[in-house]
């Protein structure tokens, strides 16, 4: 019981990282020419978020898409963390200095992992009828770390991923290369 309020707290904090995951599937939806039909940033229920869009024209674009949110969520998360820890977000205080652009870091990056049914949209096109040999050499373990890193997302992989790209890893580049 503790555990399924302490998530619930987890996904009400993090609400910023679920939008911008969805962002992140809609921006590579895009960029690879795939039309988007629907998207919901964000509501309440399983899954919290989602795009719907076309079927790529192609496995590469189609594993482009789910790992859409990894690359837009981390480099967000970084950016922002990094901007926050150099001084350079403007405010009056320390809470819109540092405070707020630091959770936001941290609420980003903890969706940056792909979920389950994006790994699951990717290993059901790579073996679909049609998809050829590279595909499924190349893809599958693909898919595979995408279904481990959502599994691992459960019991809070998140929450460290957000913390060490959103703060960790700004501060320790910010202190090594002055």
């Amino acid at each position: 019981m503790i555990r399924f309020f302490g998530r619930i707290l987890l996904i009400l904090g993090s609400c910023p990282g679920i939008i911008v995951h969805e962002l992140g599937h809609q921006v590579f939806c895009h960029l690879t020419g795939t039309r988007v039909l629907k998207v919901r940033y964000l509501r309440f229920g399983i899954p919290p978020g989602y795009v719907m869009h076309e079927r790529p024209s192609s496995i590469f674009r189609h594993v482009l898409i789910g790992l859409g949110p990894l690359f837009v969520n981390s480099g967000l998360a970084f950016g922002l963390g990094w901007l926050a820890l150099q001084g350079r977000v403007p405010g009056h205080t320390i809470w819109t200095q540092k405070v707020l652009p630091l959770w936001l870091a941290i609420a980003i990056g903890m969706h940056a992992f792909p979920s389950y049914g994006d790994a699951e949209s990717i290993l059901d096109a790579i073996w679909s009828r049609g998809a050829g040999i590279l595909a499924k050499v190349f893809g599958t373990p693909i898919a595979l770390l995408m279904f481990l890193g959502a599994f691992l997302a459960n019991l809070g992989l998140d929450l460290i991923y957000g913390l060490g790209i959103g703060v960790g890893l700004p501060w320790w580049l910010g202190n090594h290369w002055r």
